[in-house]
């Protein structure tokens, strides 16, 4: 019996896992960017407000 089928599963699995973890990690980074900059909008604003 050859060992192929067992490799080739290890390696599919390895490579969906990472597969799936880059994607939620990039989608992660998205969100984190729009409330970095949603964050960064409220302080400009409060800061502007205060200034007047």
């Amino acid at each position: 019996m050859t060992h192929l089928p067992y490799i080739v599963a290890s390696y599919g699995l390895v490579l969906g896992s990472a597969l799936i973890l880059s994607v939620q990690a990039f989608l992660r980074l998205k969100k984190a960017e729009k409330r970095m900059k949603l964050a960064e909008s409220r302080r400009v604003r409060v800061a502007t407000g205060a200034a007047s």
